[in-house]
């Protein structure tokens, strides 16, 4: 009885070692807040916001197949043309970095639709200093009544999605005059709600020309507090993430635990650890899922070409208002109508956009080649991983394999393979790349080899 007592007292103390080394001037803490960055969040208006919103409300449709039936100022390419004209105007501000185009192609007839349509996104890109990787910030600005494929009823699409694209209007507006190190793509696609069509003919040929994308932050429906269930929550955001991408699981993933560290996956811890610094007030529920059940959004064209991409929505939808003919029934009022938007909200959500994808750009890219090296067996853990332009220094961040964010952090300098006194086997690691003022860019999750 008194060996197992000291078997199990030894055990316990080597438990405890490892939680004190973990602990042990590592728990992460908040870096300070960018004034810069946060100068920008504060320049997000509700009220233009609404203006915007009710602009695009205004053209009747934007529906896909009101293209052949669009004027100046009604129908989807009423709309297009309108935003093309808000991103040029932007562009204006930005010493010449911003360049706006229309990405356009015929989308075949498919199963679902009567004909082939004429799809048109705008895409506005506002180059970095350095080259690198791209940071999207995306929506979709065609929408749809109760019946997707009809051009010729009205379809207001207030939240779905003239939210979204009143966002990323907004965005660029007051980005556009800023120097940021990355390179940012204000896209509204067209063709999301009949099968991503916009996105995912964007999505391809960033990947055939071998662009890297390091984030798209897609939004969609995100200007209504209230939910049809009677839920109010004003101070809210879901963020959804894909864990790893269809058809790369294998056996692996049981012993490595990499099943929640999938690139998205640490595009949404990010997301997570950067909007509370500059909105205390607003939370983000991640929610580990590429979307809700039934529905899909323009972030899935990303996921499936290999980048890194979460979804924005509002945390309580109203179904009443989305793929609704407007009416009246049973004394209900149906309808994606501007009177059900809470611009106040759809601010704090833009905001929560723009205080994430100015961190994106001004971090540097995250580790590439990331490696744990699980040679012999041991209580310790190595990294190495290649380095990346703008790092000053490099951090191995840990959690242990049942916590959903990280929870230590160990700055090892500007090095590309160090050693952590904390277990393998007990933790899941990864390394941010940090600029010489303290940004610290999206973790990269190490794959792990044996020699």
């Amino acid at each position: 009885m008194k060996i197992r007592t000291s078997v199990i007292a030894l055990g316990l103390v080597a438990a405890l070692s490892v939680a004190a080394a973990a602990a042990d001037d590592s728990t992460i803490t908040a870096p300070p807040v960018d004034p810069q960055i946060a100068a920008l969040v504060s320049q997000v208006s509700a009220d233009r916001l609404r203006t915007n919103d009710t602009t695009l409300v205004n053209f009747f449709t934007r529906n896909d197949f009101s293209e052949t039936t669009s004027t100046a100022t009604r129908g989807v390419f009423a709309a297009r043309d309108w935003i093309k004209a808000q991103f040029e105007a932007s562009a204006q501000q930005s010493g010449g970095r911003m360049t706006v185009r229309l990405d356009t192609y015929l989308q075949p007839k498919t199963p679902r639709t009567p004909r082939a349509v004429t799809e048109s996104s705008v895409i506005a890109t506002l180059r970095g200093d350095s080259p690198g990787p791209l940071y999207i910030m995306s929506s979709h600005f065609d929408d749809c009544n109760g019946d997707c494929t009809n051009g010729t009823r009205v379809a207001p699409g207030a939240d779905d999605n003239g939210s979204a694209t009143s966002a990323v209007l907004e965005a660029a507006r007051i980005m556009a005059p800023h120097h940021f190190r990355g390179t940012i793509v204000f896209a509204c696609f067209d063709g999301e709600e009949l099968g991503l069509w916009g996105s995912q003919h964007y999505a391809d040929e960033l990947k055939t020309a071998g662009t890297a994308v390091e984030a798209d932050l897609n939004d969609d429906i995100i200007g209504n507090s209230t939910g049809g269930n009677g839920a109010h929550e004003p101070k809210v955001v879901r963020v959804f993430s894909e864990a790893l991408p269809v058809g790369s699981v294998d056996d692996r993933v049981n012993l490595v635990g990499s099943e929640n560290d999938s690139p998205s996956r640490e595009l949404a811890r990010f997301v997570g650890d950067v909007i509370p610094q500059y909105l205390p007030d607003f939370t983000v529920r991640q929610i580990w899922r590429a979307d809700r059940f039934l529905r899909g959004g323009d972030q899935e064209s990303f996921q499936a070409d290999g980048f890194s991409a979460v979804r924005f929505v509002e945390p309580n939808e109203n179904f009443t208002h989305q793929h609704q003919d407007v009416r009246v029934q049973d004394g209900v009022q149906f309808g994606d109508l501007p009177q059900f938007m809470d611009f106040d909200y759809l601010a704090q959500t833009t905001r929560a956009n723009v205080a994430a994808l100015a961190m994106l750009a001004t971090a540097p890219p995250r580790p590439t080649g990331a490696q744990l090296v699980a040679a012999h067996l041991g209580y310790d853990t190595l990294l190495r991983w290649t380095a990346v332009p703008g790092a000053a220094s490099y951090e191995i961040v840990w959690r242990a394999t049942d916590a959903a964010d990280w929870q230590f952090a160990k700055n090892v300098g500007n090095v590309t393979t160090a050693t952590v006194p904390v277990s393998k086997d007990d933790y899941i690691f990864g390394v941010r790349s940090v600029d010489d003022a303290g940004h610290a860019s999206v973790a990269s999750y190490p794959t792990a080899v044996r020699e």
